[in-house]
């Protein structure tokens, strides 16, 4: 399960990356197709959508590294226990935060179904809206590893400091 889970990772940064790139050549391409006078207005769609995808997964990648800012000169002066009790609650209302989006994410993907993606027959606005659900969910796969993780450790240390 430990190999599936490191494979998906690797796959998922491919992605990210993917997409980022995706947008800044869609952004270059349309930029000289203007100076060239002939404009390419679906490049900007194409971008948007590669932004949307690239930035739930970047933000995953980011929450699984530890890469956000974070705050914790307040926290730091607690006792070890109440230090726990603070990731535990910070790591729920996180946790509550993204099964809204999730919830939230799907309807709109679903009642987004039927409408074209910038007047492109054939193709569904969900695709782009569908990013927001799934990266939904790697982070909150993300955060549930994270919160057994530092919960689990931060017990231990607890418990071999009592002992």
């Amino acid at each position: 399960m430990q190999r599936f889970y490191q494979g998906f990772l690797r796959i998922e940064a491919v992605l990210a990356g993917t997409f980022l790139l995706i947008m800044v050549a869609m952004i270059f391409t349309g930029g000289v197709a203007r100076l060239s006078r002939m404009p390419l207005n679906w490049t900007i769609d194409i971008a948007t959508c590669a932004f949307a995808w690239g930035a739930f997964l970047c933000a995953d990648i980011a929450w699984r590294k530890d890469l956000f800012m974070s705050i914790d000169a307040v926290v730091t002066r607690f006792s070890p226990s109440v230090q726990r009790v603070v990731l535990a609650i910070n790591y729920l209302l996180i946790a509550a935060f993204l099964i809204y989006l999730i919830y939230s994410g799907f309807q709109l993907t679903w009642t987004s179904r039927a409408r074209s993606f910038q007047g492109i027959p054939g193709i569904s606005y969900s695709w782009v809206t569908a990013s927001l659900p799934v990266g939904a969910v790697l982070m909150l796969v993300t955060t549930m590893t994270k919160m057994r993780r530092d919960l689990t450790r931060s017990g231990a240390r607890a418990g071999a400091a009592a002992s």
